[in-house]
């Protein structure tokens, strides 16, 4: 079978380089938000004229005609161009199919990226223990550092600016063989705030909490952003250094979220975790002016703490470690798992002491209320608990699946 995985690298362009990058990610961006106005506002006049719909295709003719008398967007490769339509029409298909909200336009700073799809012309080479360079059409010799292997032959070469720096994604596919089927242990995964995870063994992940130790300097940076004039060149540092406190965070959370999906994935062959809606689960409670939420302070509270868990990401990293490995992660419904007994099956809001006790108040059965929680997800990805069923308790569906298909 062939297998994708990518390569993430850290460039170090010349001034020169930097500014042609940022100009190329503009162009792209502006090609993405015009191509937008133009599906958005005009496909009526434009269906009058031409009698057909707007496509990826007939947008790629328009921007060749667009290209010649722009001397702007000559300079930037054209792949990239194209790959900016292409992402748009990728956009659109997501939300015709459900499956994402309507698109909307592209904005500096935040948007800053382009793709080379060409891979004949894309060139990755080492060049000392952790240094690199890499070849990019009208860029040249780019160099890199944090070398690391590549996972197979180079397909694309994506590159974004974040915080200030720019990154080279490197997609790479090779041929591998199919993986065996893993014999390792299952284990059900109960995710949570005061506890990371707790494992149906009974072991516990203590919770990181990356947002919240930056919380204090990040505030501080962006008071002092508030009171910066727009358009100056403090504002823009200003922002840089927001940012660069977002980066340090982001990459703390992701690194924590890698080595303990590492470890999970290499000891067990099938996890089981909840299907959480987090989107759902950290709505805003402000209401609106004819009914204004209550307790909104705390529900703010509680939404940084569940975003700042990373569940999402996490699940997609035990998803294809398991994959790699010849296991499945299996998602379940998370309804009454941390209120049922896996003694005799009593569901009651009851049995919760409190957030770390579990006693049945119908056998007398103690336990942590965690571990508890990851059992009874455990049992629910065999065969749903009887005195649950009833509740509105869903099959349960491998990761990646749609919720129609597992029906």
């Amino acid at each position: 079978m062939i297998a994708r995985k990518a390569a993430l690298f850290r460039l170090y362009p010349t001034p020169g380089q930097a500014a042609q990058m940022a100009q190329i990610a503009g162009a792209c961006r502006f090609v993405y938000n015009l191509a937008l106005e133009q599906r958005r506002d005009w496909w009526r006049q434009y269906r009058a004229v031409t009698g057909g719909n707007i496509s990826y295709a007939s947008q790629c003719r328009e921007l060749t005609a667009l290209r010649a008398d722009v001397e702007w967007l000559k300079a930037c490769p054209v792949h990239t161009l194209q790959q900016a339509l292409k992402d748009l029409d990728r956009a659109y298909q997501n939300f015709f199919a459900g499956r994402a909200a309507y698109p909307t336009p592209r904005k500096k700073v935040v948007n800053d990226g382009f793709r080379f799809p060409d891979p004949i012309s894309l060139i990755v080479k080492r060049t000392g223990k952790s240094s690199g360079q890499v070849k990019l059409p009208k860029l040249g010799w780019v160099k890199l550092r944090g070398w690391q292997a590549l996972p197979g032959e180079i397909c694309t070469i994506t590159v974004s600016r974040r915080a200030g720096q720019w990154f080279a994604a490197v997609q790479c596919e090779r041929e591998v063989a199919e993986p065996k089927p893993s014999t390792l242990p299952t284990v059900g995964i109960d995710m949570g705030i005061a506890v990371f995870a707790a494992l149906s063994d009974g072991t516990t992940i203590a919770p990181a909490n990356h947002g919240k130790k930056a919380l204090r300097a990040l505030r501080k940076a962006q008071r002092a952003l508030a009171r910066k004039k727009r358009g100056s060149a403090n504002r823009r540092k200003a922002i840089r250094r927001v940012a660069k406190i977002q980066q340090r965070v982001a990459n703390a959370r992701k690194d924590f979220l890698h080595k303990h999906s590492t470890i999970i994935a290499q000891n067990h062959g099938v996890v089981v975790v909840e299907a959480l809606e987090v989107r759902n689960m950290s709505a805003s409670a402000k209401g609106s002016a004819e009914q204004p939420g209550r307790r909104v302070k705390q529900k703010a509270g509680l939404n940084r703490a569940i975003l700042d868990q990373g569940w999402g990401m996490f699940r997609a990293m035990l998803a294809y470690k398991l994959a790699d490995r010849g296991g499945r992660l299996v998602e379940v419904s998370a309804a009454y798992t941390s209120r049922t007994c896996p003694v005799c099956g009593c569901v009651d809001a009851a049995n919760r002491k409190t957030q770390a006790d579990f006693v049945c108040v119908a056998c007398g059965h103690a336990a942590n209320a965690d571990t508890n929680a990851a059992i009874n997800i455990l049992r629910r990805a065999d065969s749903a608990l009887k005195p649950v069923e009833a509740h509105r308790v869903k099959r349960p569906r491998e990761a990646g699946t749609s919720r129609r298909k597992a029906a």
